[in-house]
């Protein structure tokens, strides 16, 4: 077992190692197969390449955020194929449910959320729920991608203002306080929410 993970260690290695050199174009195939399949340190990378070419930050930002909504349209299909028994293995029962619940009240939030929040955020179990339970694909890729703009822009924003070591300093505050950032950025999300629509009925009425 200690064989087969030092050889994908070894061959993630030559992958990345392969890609860096092209630019943009080579972070996005990285953020597909982070979404899809190999999992990489993706905001390190993100960091490594907005520190050091910070004339190209957007394109690397959007990139990244491209990529990451195509990957991810291989377990968000998978789990539309029929992944729930799938689900249930890896999660118990009530937490099934309470993801169901999540994406029945608000799938767009429910996937949006998880998108912003970096890792140990449990992304990919999202994803899969979004599949299971039948969201639009496009509506998917667009909360991918939205999700994942914020959380690019933001670290890439960080990163040249404060240094590469911001990306530990917000896996830490991640992964000790997970559940109040998702609560927190989910109130301000609905707030958000709120205010542009009651926005929106009050331009209707004055029209």
């Amino acid at each position: 077992m200690k064989q087969l993970a030092a050889l994908f260690l070894k061959y993630k290695l030559i992958l990345l190692t392969a890609l860096k050199p092209l630019g943009y174009w080579g972070l996005g195939a990285i953020a597909i197969l982070d979404s899809s399949s190999i999992p990489v340190p993706m905001d390190l990378i993100v960091a490594g390449y907005a520190w050091n070419d910070r004339r190209r930050v957007v394109l690397y930002v959007l990139m990244a955020s491209l990529g990451s909504a195509i990957g991810g349209l291989v377990p968000f299909f998978l789990g539309r194929a029929g992944g729930e028994l799938f689900l249930l293995k890896r999660i118990d029962r009530a937490r099934y449910e309470q993801l169901r619940d999540r994406f029945e009240q608000q799938e767009f939030l429910a996937l949006l959320i998880p998108s912003m929040l970096p890792p140990p955020t449990p992304w990919k179990l999202f994803v899969f729920g979004a599949g299971v339970f039948e969201m639009k694909t496009r509506d998917f890729v667009a909360a991918v991608l939205l999700g994942r703009l914020v959380r690019f822009s933001v670290l890439a924003f960080l990163t040249i203002r404060y240094g590469p070591e911001m990306v530990h300093v917000i896996s830490d505050v991640a992964r000790r306080h997970l559940a109040v950032l998702m609560a927190a950025l989910g109130v301000g999300l609905m707030v958000l929410l709120v205010f542009a629509v009651r926005k929106g009925m009050k331009k209707r009425a004055v029209v």
